[in-house]
């Protein structure tokens, strides 16, 4: 078993992001401490399996509740979204 969990660590640091999830991803380089937006440039809502697809494979992680849309995902870049998007982790 602890083969197969190093494995699929392994093949996870291989993957790419799509085209949908680096445009997700890249918005947070601009923004402080990461932070990702919740809709496109052109005011349309970042598809939530996009946003959820990037957190399960770690390049985004749930950042803070928002009290007036529960339901809405508040995220920012993990050091494995920007490695993920070959730019240097922040200090």
């Amino acid at each position: 078993m602890a083969e197969m969990a190093e494995g699929s660590r392994e093949a996870a640091h291989e993957l790419r992001p799509s085209e949908a999830q680096v445009r997700y991803l890249t918005r947070g380089l601009a923004e402080p401490g990461g932070k990702l937006p919740l809709f496109d440039r052109d005011g349309r809502e970042i598809p939530k399996k996009t946003i959820e697809a990037c957190i399960a494979h770690g390049w985004a992680e749930p950042w803070i509740a928002n009290p007036m849309k529960p339901d809405w995902l508040v995220c920012r870049l993990t050091p494995a979204g920007y490695r993920a998007l070959g730019h240097p982790v922040p200090a």
